[in-house]
């Protein structure tokens, strides 16, 4: 994740982020394992990423070095455009978006940018694979999106000590430092709209619960459809909703195991062996690939806390059709689980995980629908194709009644946990602009 992305949020409230989580800096950033037995452990340290990626694609470095910079001269400019709201056309017309026209890349596909830079398939893949961050392919995302990647090798990756959770307990902890109080397990059964303004939240308990504003924080397309009364929706429509273009959705596992994988990368994907098939099977196909790609996190080989001594986690994320590709996942869950188990032994490096495990979750697209609250499943929210970025998407400050703001990845700037956090930046600073509140 972006940690200066970070650091600016928690600096918003007069804090320090190293005051509440502890940051590692990652090297080997990620360990990519392709069907031909090639692996790439992409570093930080540019002495060590030269070694790997001549000994990876012979030549690729000189490639690797010109993508480093010009894809900072994009991110330098593209940036600032993420950081401002898209609240009407004619913001089109600002400064910073204008300036970074000839670097947005729209035009072309993700691949089609990292093909400038390097002649190896594979090595495309190396750089273009983060397109699964916001749940799409990279032969459709649009080329704007290289910055993902520049993003990982211009700044790092970082893990939390602890877990991601350890984060939201953070930010709960300076919100609360900073005079806020936090009620959980408090569920919104709607959005209470009066005069064209929202005036609070109706609990599922009865309670109402009055605000001078309200942010949405839930998915979005679910939100509308469940705690937001149609009568109040003229854009944002059940019908709207429906003609929407989506990402795809994650099969996942969430293990516990008796031992440990020491000599493997803390962050790992493995690659199908055609995987342009396996993506468009994803995402045009709509069905489950007999060839398919997988993520796996070991944090334990870096964190000791996540797990008890002389065992990990492990989570494990296969990308999958989501719910519009109508897969009866009660039926799939366990073949599928099998499939997953086995390919993490035979391709992963994780031997004798079967027999292994202690704990075991299991998510499927279903799940994320109907016990996550995630519209069709899709966990990467709306696709980020041209026609549902920057203005087309959810307004920060939301469009259909006043008072009302949106954070996540159905606003803008969109999915990611850097894009996330950076939603919720511009929702507040909107927020604080109407209040008079300084910056």
């Amino acid at each position: 994740m972006m940690k200066d992305v970070l650091e600016a949020i928690f600096k918003k409230c007069d804090k320090k982020l190293e005051d509440f989580v502890e940051v590692v800096k990652l090297d080997p950033m990620y360990r990519l394992k392709f069907a031909d037995g090639r692996v790439l452990y992409p570093s930080p340290d540019k002495e060590k990423m030269k070694q790997t990626m001549e000994d990876f694609s012979r030549g690729s470095f000189n490639g690797y070095l010109k993508y480093l910079e010009k894809e900072k001269k994009k991110y330098d400019k593209l940036i600032p455009c993420l950081s401002i709201p898209y609240s009407k056309l004619s913001d089109f017309l600002s400064r910073q978006l204008i300036t970074a026209i000839p670097y947005l890349d729209a035009h072309t596909s993700l691949y089609g940018v990292l093909s400038r830079y390097f002649d190896d398939p594979d090595t495309r893949i190396a750089f273009t694979f983060q397109a699964k961050y916001i749940g799409m392919s990279p032969w459709t995302a649009p080329g704007t999106f290289s910055i993902i990647s520049y993003i990982e090798h211009g700044g790092g990756i970082y893990h939390i000590t602890g877990g991601l959770n350890r984060l939201a307990h953070g930010m709960a902890e300076a919100f609360k430092q900073s005079g806020g109080r936090i009620h959980l397990s408090s569920p919104v059964k709607k959005i209470v709209v009066e005069n064209g303004e929202a005036t609070g939240v109706m609990l599922q308990n009865g309670n109402f619960e009055k605000a001078d504003y309200l942010v949405i924080n839930a998915d979005f397309a679910h939100a509308m459809s469940e705690i937001v009364d149609p009568k109040n929706r003229k854009k944002w429509t059940d019908e709207t909703l429906a003609s929407k273009d989506y990402s795809c959705s994650t099969f996942m596992l969430y293990l516990g195991v008796k031992n440990e994988f020491k000599d493997i990368a803390h962050h790992s994907i493995v690659f199908a062996k055609d995987y342009k098939r396996n993506v468009d099977e994803i995402t045009k196909g709509m069905k489950l690939s007999e060839d398919f790609s997988f993520y796996v996190q070991n944090a334990s080989v870096t964190d000791k806390t996540v797990a008890p001594r002389g065992k990990c986690t492990l989570y494990v994320l296969v990308p999958v059709p989501n719910n519009k590709s109508r897969i009866d996942w009660d039926r799939e869950k366990q073949g599928f689980r099998n499939r997953i188990v086995e390919a993490l032994e035979t391709r992963g490096g994780y031997k004798e995980l079967s027999e292994n495990i202690e704990e075991e979750t299991i998510v499927t697209p279903k799940d994320w629908s109907e016990d996550h609250s995630v519209f069709l499943g899709a966990t990467f929210n709306l696709a980020h194709n041209v026609g549902q970025m920057l203005y087309f998407r959810p307004h920060n400050e939301f469009e259909e009644f006043r008072n009302c703001y949106l954070v996540g990845g159905g606003t803008h700037p969109g999915s990611g946990l850097p894009t996330i956090y950076e939603s919720g930046r511009i929702s507040a600073e909107l927020i604080m602009k109407r209040d008079g509140i300084g910056l």
